[in-house]
């Protein structure tokens, strides 16, 4: 993360961004709210201690029937990255996307749409809970991430998962501001942990993640990554830019976001 190139594009959004000095997402308010922070504090060390210790590593979150699918599902973070490389993936059907699977692993491995298509597939019908205060339920399919882990294989010091996205939520100089998450083993391994690559029966939209995303269902919206380009196996996260796993995490946000 720390080796992206200077461009010219990122000198220009630097400034930019500098002189706007306003990041762009949807949580924005709440993320300045030390309330707010203060709340998430508190609920991360209880859920954490009753998924975990009273509930088992495997709890499932709820499941729903398809009647209870909602009209309509707001876009949360970005709506379409902004790179000229995503773009270009997303006018040839992402035929060219592949995702990279690397870090403390066996056998680095680059899987296209079709490749994870082709797996073992698990639908789940979950209910999305955005840190902002709306949530929505909907259908996702995709393949567990357990199966993309065992086909990778992990070095023995593995202990997390982190997921390099397309989008771009700060333009910064340094590339600081490209979207990111984490999540530890427990949770990469959990059963209704899925790559999402469809959403309520059709390929996912743009807005809501093409060609990929993350699911992870006992968790707030902020850590279900869109645009999924890489996941890097890692020992620790203190070196990745702001050393606390994610995006929203290095700007206050709690890591173990679970609900």
């Amino acid at each position: 993360m720390t080796g992206h190139a200077l461009t010219r594009r990122r000198l220009l959004a630097g400034g930019a961004a500098a002189a706007a000095a306003l990041p762009l997402s949807g949580c924005d308010p709440l993320g300045q709210n030390a309330d707010v922070d203060t709340v998430l504090r508190s609920a991360e060390t209880l859920t954490m201690r009753v998924q975990r210790l009273l509930l088992g590593r495997n709890a499932l979150a709820r499941e729903f029937q398809a009647t209870d699918i909602s009209p309509s599902f707001r876009v949360n973070g970005t709506s379409r990255p902004g790179s000229e490389e995503y773009a270009a993936l997303e006018a040839d059907g992402f035929a060219h996307w592949r995702l990279k699977v690397d870090g403390l692993v066996q056998r680095p491995g680059a899987f296209s749409l079709a490749d994870l298509k082709a797996l073992p597939a698990r639908t789940q019908i979950t209910r999305h809970d955005c840190v902002e205060g709306w949530s929505a339920i909907g259908q996702w399919t995709g393949v567990p991430l357990a199966t993309i882990l065992g086909a990778v294989g992990l070095m023995p010091n593995a202990r997390f998962a982190v997921f390099h996205c397309a989008d771009e939520l700060e333009l910064t100089f340094d590339g600081s501001g490209r979207y990111y998450e984490s999540i530890d083993l427990v949770d990469a391994f959990h059963p209704q942990t899925i790559l999402a690559y469809a959403m309520n029966g059709a390929d996912l939209s743009v807005g809501h993640g093409a060609p990929l995303r993350l699911r992870v269902e006992r968790q707030l919206g902020y850590k279900h990554a869109k645009y999924l380009m890489r996941i890097e196996l890692v020992q620790s996260l203190k070196d990745l830019w702001g050393g606390n796993g994610g995006y929203w995490e290095d700007r206050g946000y709690q890591w173990y976001a679970g609900i």
